[in-house]
């Protein structure tokens, strides 16, 4: 099962969890999985049906650009981390 690292300013949602296994194959799979065990973690990591602007995610350490419809394996690590920009 892939494994989310929650963003510190989210753990209170999660108990003070910072680490779980998920269930999924797709981060909108992935983010369903969180919203049944933390009702309202969706809710601060989407705005509708896309990531919220400023954030990104990366899976196995590489940012993904296909947000929701991004592929994860039983052995993706995933992390919510603010975007970069810059030019």
């Amino acid at each position: 099962m892939p494994r989310v690292f929650i963003p510190k300013l989210l753990t209170p949602l999660t108990g003070g969890v910072e680490e779980v296994d998920v269930a999924g194959t797709t981060i909108r799979q992935v983010l369903a999985d969180l919203e049944a065990r933390y009702p309202g973690l969706r809710d601060r990591l989407c705005d509708g049906d896309r990531l919220r602007s400023g954030l990104a995610v990366a899976i196995d350490g590489n940012v993904a650009s296909l947000g929701l419809l991004a592929k994860v394996s039983p052995t993706s690590e995933v992390h919510f981390l603010p975007a970069i920009g810059g030019g």
